[in-house]
């Protein structure tokens, strides 16, 4: 939801904050600010609204500079974007930046003003560093005050502390919320996400919830928050590189995420998948064939983007497994008290495996003892952790708060469980199983295909860029790509548009069509192809104006060449990853020409770390 970067070391470190919190800006761009102590021990803080380039202006005609310091970049929860609101919030000798929410705030906030204690802005986060310079005059040592105001917290929390009593150290603390600690020869560094340090080190430690590290120019050591017991987490090596996390010439990082979806596919299945026997094999997600002739059901629940690959894998599963599927929203899944026992898989999807109502809900299969297993996007977060078994998309790092390159690699991962319990289950001959894997084998060729012609989706842009709304309708294993067809475009073009399943247009969506209503239909060749074209039919009767994603060539019947984009044959269950493509690039091209922050949307974070 916010980024957080801190550094201790030797080097001058305004501008390894400052880099840090570039490469985090897609986690929130409300507000702004840096904390560091500077060479006579004193803090120096500059804060401000917007976004992060406005902190580097104020940066140049106020310069901060030292050797250990924190800054934050803000997604507003608790008070409007303000630099009143921007961390790092200051009390006594302390500075403290935050990410998550902190649920009894207000208590505390009442009991502190009873103190004598006056607030300057509107934040949960102000409160945190109040409590504690009050624990700090009442308590001996500061490694105390600091336990003794986390353990009065209620809520999630990512916190670093900074205190010009204690020049040389850095404290840091997380529970529900992801932050990250980065290991190098002299330095330390630590993050809400990895590629904030990736120019500088890939070895890290992932932070448990309710731990505390405390660092200094020798060392660093973590504790548990309960008991303060000491721990020793093994340090792991991050194998993306700086390079996967810039722009590499593109314009934006959302166009470069969308051309690198063939890579990110293939990188997807090539460790799982014996190109020669044409099979699928799983260690990581610990998902035999004595745990799978067992389940009965399955729960599927994401969030966003997530939710509509968990639609289409419905379909995947229940065509090639079948098993019945039932797919929640996250946010909804913990509050109607599901029916999970031992018979039951529950698979979580999250890109940054941070999620927080995903981890909600995975903590709630858990401890009703289901088969608990993710898919995520980032090795080590805290879904992957928590989950019995975990299947990476190896997407890479994916900046670009619109996801592309993260939902079809999770319909990849999503496929490619499908094929593995119908091979360990044997639901399906192994003639299928093969097919189903040499499918996967030429769908990057496929993907490369349709995004080197991209012509006619630029034309759809330049046409369509100023109307007001959009309708996407589908059946089948496509519906869900309409719903994420329209989801890309009113995120980021700020256009308002739905998807519906075309069979329910005439219960509602039908009577917002006119002459200034497109429609984009996705058309895939099968026994649904005929249904399809009597909804465009009944589209073109009410003048309608029709687009059409059409596998294998284009049909007279669905309107001019001009208005159909050819989508290359394929399985009914990969089809989906290809008419994705497309329906992203129109997204983009009609934001990049209406002039919105592609990259970083109005009101929107990467990762939605607080319920």
């Amino acid at each position: 939801m916010c980024g957080i970067v801190g550094y201790i070391g030797p080097d001058e470190g305004r501008e390894i904050l400052m880099n840090g919190l570039a490469r985090l800006e897609y986690r929130g761009y409300d507000s702004a600010g840096i904390a560091m102590v500077g060479a006579d021990g004193r803090l120096q803080i500059v804060r401000c609204e917007g976004k992060l380039s406005g902190l580097g202006g104020k940066l140049a005609s106020n310069p901060v500079s030292g050797t250990v310091g924190v800054a934050h970049t803000r997604w507003a929860t608790h008070g409007r974007p303000s630099e009143e609101n921007a961390h790092p919030h200051r009390c006594g000798p302390f500075a403290l930046v935050h990410n998550g929410i902190i649920e009894n705030y207000a208590s505390l906030k009442q009991e502190l003003e009873k103190g004598g204690h006056h607030f300057a802005s509107q934040t949960d986060t102000e409160v945190i560093v109040a409590l504690l310079e009050s624990e700090r005059r009442k308590t001996n040592g500061y490694k105390q005050a600091v336990r003794n105001t986390l353990k009065k917290l209620k809520g999630s929390y990512a916190v670093v502390i900074i205190n010009e009593e204690e020049p040389d150290m850095l404290v840091a603390a997380r529970k529900e919320s992801p932050l990250i600690l980065g290991l190098a020869d002299s330095s330390f560094f630590l993050a809400s996400d990895v590629p904030a340090i990736l120019p500088y080190t890939r070895r890290v430690v992932y932070l448990n919830d309710e731990e505390v590290v405390f660092l200094s120019r020798e060392g660093y050591s973590i504790e548990s928050l309960l008991d303060g017991e000491e721990r020793n987490p093994e340090p792991q090596q991050v194998n993306w590189n700086p390079i996967m996390a810039e722009k590499a010439g593109y314009k934006h990082f959302m166009l470069k995420e969308i051309y690198e979806q063939p890579r990110a596919v293939i990188d997807t299945f090539r460790s799982v998948v014996d190109l020669d026997r044409k099979e699928v094999v799983f260690p990581e997600l610990n998902l035999g064939k004595a745990v799978l002739d067992k389940i009965e059901r399955v729960f599927i629940v994401a969030c966003g983007t997530s939710y509509h690959a968990a639609l289409v894998a419905k379909y995947m599963i229940e065509g090639l497994c079948r098993v019945p599927v039932e797919v929640d929203l996250a946010s909804e899944f913990r509050s109607r008290d599901p029916i999970l026992d031992d018979n039951v898989l529950l698979l979580v999807i999250s890109q940054s495996g941070e999620t927080a109502d995903t981890r909600a809900a995975l903590k709630e299969g858990l401890d009703k003892g289901a088969h608990c297993r993710a898919i995520v996007n980032v090795v080590g977060s805290s879904i992957a952790r928590l989950a019995q078994g975990v299947l990476y998309t190896h997407a890479g790092p994916e900046i670009g708060v619109a996801s592309t390159k993260a939902f079809t690699t999770q319909l990849v991962a999503l496929y490619l469980l499908a094929v593995h319990w119908a091979a360990q289950t044997g639901k399906q001959p192994r003639e299928t199983i093969e097919q189903c894997v040499q499918e996967l084998i030429e769908l990057p060729g496929k993907m490369e295909r349709i995004l080197s012609d991209t012509d006619k989706i630029d034309a759809w842009a330049k046409h369509f860029k100023d109307f007001k709304d959009f309708l996407y309708l589908a059946r089948g294993p496509l519906y869900p790509i309409a719903l994420e067809g329209a989801l890309k475009l009113k995120e980021i073009s700020y256009i308002h548009a739905e998807g519906y399943a075309a069979g329910e247009m005439k219960h509602g969506p039908i009577a917002l069509i006119d002459a200034e209503m497109p429609v984009m239909v996705l058309l895939r060749r099968g026994p649904l192809f005929e249904k399809m074209i009597s909804n465009i039919q009944e589209v073109r009767a009410r003048d309608g104006i029709i687009l059409a994603l059409i596998e294998g060539e284009p049909s007279e019947i669905v309107g001019p060449d001009q208005n159909q984009f050819v989508i290359q044959p394929s399985s009914e269950w990969l089809s989906p990853v290809l008419f994705s493509l497309p329906l992203q690039l129109l997204a983009y091209h009609v934001a990049v020409l209406r002039g919105t922050d592609v990259d970083q949307p109005r009101n929107l974070a990467k990762s939605v770390t607080v319920e």
